[in-house]
């Protein structure tokens, strides 16, 4: 047999080894090496792909094991003979005719999409030199190693066949353990174990919620506000009312009345980053007995305090039950791992758990094996810690520069969080500034998705400093305050 019929993949991320195997696999499926075909030597293969012998026997016994190769003893290896119902295809077409849907799916939805307005994150956003983003990961801060010795360790003997079972309902308890003694606490809560329920991130946890909760209710939610819960709330609520924020979080008063529920935001209010004091936070409890009304309290960027210690959540101040508690682990290691939680009272609990089984079963399994190893070899405390220090250097940084060259752009944000909200002249359109920026390289978001009012204010725009590196945030607002001008300019 030509070795030559062999080429490695381009993908560098991925061990040789792997490499390796994945090259051998392609060539079988695709049918290129035959049933019983005598494979070339793993020295005659690795000189041929520039590898080391042993990389290729390794690969080679992977294959046997995994039945695509078998051994021949002082003959070496070959492919194996795969049955008829594998080398048939799955489908049979029966005629060459074409499909064409003739339904009209529009008249069968009783809910549509179409409407709602939604974040849209730039899929290519680590291409811009300047990417003010937000809610997206910093490779340079994220403990690769620490992330990778947990994921081994979750896939010991013992720990593989607890995360691999089917659990139903319920969750790791090891996770649920780690929450209620490393993670809760910092945020001055205590919960027993049947008091939190782990979701697939906090926007799962509103799903859940509104679904239990919210048919035919009224919705207090704050203006401007996180558009993806405004979206889940309307799906259910009957009606929603815009709550005003001020540099203090949310405005307390009689508006509040007739709310059946209010989604809040307090620790840094997604958009404006502002954080809700300890005075309106107690006003805001006293409000909610006054008026009969539930607080969800989204603890979104909880971890993001820069001066002193965080103000407490408003679980930890409520002594009547009445706050609801969503907390996600992605915002610190990585939005891709999808885990939040919920905090409330068991009866509560209990009905969530029993729809989310509903919806997915559970979290999967080995997420929540590997979280609670990360958490219980204290690597959660150490990535909290370097996020701080690194976050808070940009945050001074980005502070300094809007002041320089956009001294007029007010900001209400407070000493933390991972974004500056900016409001423009009125006549600034957003839209435009992120096209033009783009052109520049430089990556923005638009401000006008976090109203719910209409029309809304198309002036403000939000800067993120969470996947940006220090040097170039200076830079890069300058450039933003150059544009800016020129589009200021033409107006005039």
């Amino acid at each position: 047999m030509s070795t030559h019929l062999f080429h490695l993949g381009s993908d560098r991320s991925k061990t040789l080894q792997t490499r390796v195997r994945e090259m051998m696999v392609s060539a079988i499926l695709d049918g290129y090496l035959q049933a019983n075909e005598r494979l070339p030597s793993p020295r005659i293969l690795g000189k041929e792909l520039g590898v080391a012998r042993n990389t290729v026997i390794e690969a080679y016994k992977h294959l046997a094991d995994d039945g695509y190769l078998y051994v021949q003893e002082r003959r070496g290896y070959f492919v194996s003979a795969r049955s008829p119902d594998e080398m048939s295809p799955l489908y049979q077409p029966q005629d060459s005719g074409v499909t064409t849907d003739t339904i009209d799916w529009s008249q069968r939805l009783v809910v549509s999409m179409e409407g709602q307005r939604n974040i849209v994150k730039a899929r290519n956003w680590q291409s811009f030199t300047y990417p003010f983003v937000t809610g997206q990961l910093d490779p340079l801060l994220f403990p690769v190693s620490d992330w990778r010795d947990c994921c081994r360790g979750s896939m010991n003997p013992g720990n593989t066949l607890d995360w691999a079972a089917d659990h139903c309902d319920t969750d790791t308890v090891a996770l649920i353990d780690q929450l209620r003694s490393r993670v809760l606490p910092r945020r001055g809560i205590n919960a027993t174990p049947d008091e939190i329920l782990t979701t697939m991130g906090a926007q799962h946890a509103l799903y859940i919620l509104s679904s239990l909760l919210m048919w035919g209710k009224c919705i207090g939610i704050e203006e401007p506000g996180y558009p993806d819960a405004r979206n889940i709330f309307s799906l259910k609520a009957e009606r929603m009312v815009e709550l005003p924020v001020d540099d203090e979080g949310l405005v307390v008063g009689e508006h509040l009345a007739g709310c059946d529920y209010v989604y809040i935001t307090p620790s840094h209010q997604s958009p404006t980053t502002v954080t809700m004091s300890l005075d309106r936070r107690r006003a805001l409890l006293k409000a909610a007995e006054q008026y009969d009304f539930i607080i969800m309290e989204d603890d979104y960027e909880g971890e993001s305090n820069y001066s002193g210690q965080p103000t407490p959540a408003l679980r930890s101040l409520d002594r009547n039950g009445r706050v609801i508690y969503i907390g996600s682990l992605s915002k610190v290691l990585a939005p891709g791992l999808r885990l939040g939680y919920l905090v409330a009272s068991e009866e509560l609990i209990y009905e969530a758990r029993s729809l989310r089984r509903l919806m997915l079963r559970h979290v999967p399994g080995n997420n929540e094996s590997a979280i609670a190893l990360f958490l219980s070899r204290g690597h959660y405390d150490v990535l909290i810690r370097r996020l701080r220090r690194n976050y808070k250097e940009r945050w001074q940084v980005m502070h300094d520069a809007i002041d320089a060259y956009l001294p007029d752009y007010s900001s209400p944000s407070n000493y933390g969080g991972t974004a500056f909200w900016l409001k423009g002249p009125e006549h600034l359109d957003s839209r435009m500034l992120q096209r033009m920026a783009a052109q520049s390289s430089i990556l923005i978001e638009t401000g006008d998705v976090y109203f719910q009012q209409s029309p809304q204010p198309l002036n403000y725009f939000r800067l993120g400093l969470s996947s940006i590196p220090v040097e170039r945030i200076e830079p890069g607002v300058k450039k933003l305050a150059e544009i800016i001008g020129s589009i200021i300019g033409s107006i005039a």
